[in-house]
């Protein structure tokens, strides 16, 4: 490792500006509003541009903090990260040499963990540190160390940081995951198209971004499909090419916007909408008795008035993909407090994930927690403008819609954390007739 850089093991947290949203609701919303690329495709793809020493070009990556955040940690890892315009970015991995991930990078966004599979693959050799990310419970990263394993390389784990080392390329083999994790699968891919011989990955993630990440990987030269709709085959390369790549629009951004139309009574047209992959949510929606059209690439919303009592209670669950995305419950309990009698709301994916109801609850949602998993959204209900914090992304896109819909001025705090995952938030609810105003409140210690 190169022998100029900082290194320490202890995290150091730096004080960031406190943010927050004030939000005056009762406005329908109307108007266009134009879906960003994907966070979490976007992610995985710059971390796939150090499987090569050649040129990657990203385009229609969203301006968000969590990409910012991702390019630092490649640059200080060596590699050449250019911006040349907005949303798109260059990454030449040519002159990597400091393969240590700090703990600084993982309390920023646990994707910092996706660089596992990638620099272990292709260097050999890799201290990453355990990952952070949003406080909606433990999301261990015990299947991607043990897929790592399985193929080759010792890993051990001291003070926070996994050691990892591969004494030669990594060795295909046929992973058997116990459960479906996305991450998990992301990382077995990227580490398996430079190992040697064949692997197979069951039972592979099925989500939107995967595809995407193996269409990049295609155009990279690696050997990589899907062979079945939750199996991902790898035959290992000996090296890789650069490649240009377009990012999938953010199906999360897209239903956001869904429901934040629907619940103001407004008359909102989605564009660049991952129709065909929101098919769970929108079924839902439906359900609830919104009235969606899918064209092409857009989604047409027409609301419903609050307090008119026109929409239905519906239980949900979400599962992994193609059942109703973890990322996509808060926006659609939001929507089940205007629907008339009492919603079921199941979390099966993140234990912690219902918490945020909580923060609903000061803006007069009535809820009641049935257990940790499951939550009792009864309405419609009468929101009145209130004071609550955001505590992680998802969580707070949502009190925005609640808070939009409620009477009165709101005062969202923690707006830190919406900016990590949604571009430009604040215009795009602006240009639909929202009001809605950003708040500096100072420097002071960010809660992750």
């Amino acid at each position: 490792m190169a022998g100029d850089r900082r290194f320490h093991w202890e995290y150091q947290e730096e004080p960031v500006e406190r943010q927050a949203f004030r939000v005056t609701g009762g406005r329908p919303l109307r108007g266009r509003v134009r879906i960003s690329g994907s966070k979490n495709a976007a992610l995985k793809m710059l971390a796939a541009a150090t499987l090569t020493s050649e040129p990657c070009r990203l385009t229609n990556v969203p301006e968000i903090e969590d990409v910012r955040a991702m390019a630092e940690v490649l640059r200080d890892l060596g590699a050449e990260v250019a911006h040349p315009a907005p949303n798109t970015y260059e990454v030449t991995a040519a002159n990597v040499e400091w393969l240590f991930v700090p703990l600084e990078a993982a309390a920023k966004m646990r994707a910092s963990f996706i660089l596992l599979g990638p620099l272990l693959t292709r260097f050999g050799r890799v201290i990453i540190s355990n990952p952070g990310g949003d406080r909606i419970g433990r999301r261990p990263v015990n299947l991607h160390v043990d897929a790592m394993r399985a193929m080759g390389a010792n890993i051990e784990y001291r003070n926070g940081y996994y050691f990892a080392r591969s004494e030669g390329r990594l060795r295909g083999t046929e992973l058997a995951f116990p459960t479906v994790t996305v991450m998990g699968t992301e990382n077995a891919v990227l580490a398996a198209v430079l190992a040697e011989g064949h692997t197979i990955i069951r039972p592979a993630a099925r989500e939107p971004e995967v595809d995407d990440l193996i269409a990049m990987l295609q155009k990279m030269g690696a050997q990589v499909a899907r062979t079945s709709p939750d199996v991902i085959e790898v035959e290992g390369r000996g090296r890789l090419h650069g490649a240009e790549h377009d990012v999938i629009s953010d199906r999360i951004e897209a239903g956001t916007f869904v429901v934040a139309g629907a619940i103001t009574g407004g008359d909102v047209t989605i564009e660049a909408a991952p129709c065909d992959f929101l098919g769970s949510f929108l079924d839902v929606v439906a359900e609830v008795g919104v009235a969606v059209a899918c064209g092409r690439d857009t989604i047409e919303v027409r609301g419903t008035a609050p307090g008119a009592a026109q929409l239905r209670a519906h239980d949900v669950v979400t599962a992994p993909y193609p059942g109703l995305a973890t990322d996509l419950q808060p926006p659609t309990a939001v929507l089940l407090t205007q629907a008339t009698g009492t919603s079921a709301v199941h979390e099966t994916i993140f234990e912690d994930r219902l918490e945020w109801l909580g923060e609903l609850r000061k803006l007069g949602a009535e809820v009641e927690m049935v257990d940790e998993h499951c939550a009792a959204i009864t309405g419609p209900s009468h929101l009145r403008g209130a004071e609550v914090e955001m505590g992680d992304l998802r969580a707070g896109a949502s009190l925005i819609l609640g808070a939009l819909v409620a009477e009165g001025e709101s005062v969202i705090h923690g707006a830190h954390h919406v900016r990590r995952g949604y571009e430009d938030i604040e215009r795009k609810f602006l240009d639909l007739g929202a009001q809605i105003e950003h708040i500096s409140e100072g420097l002071g210690t960010a809660t992750r």
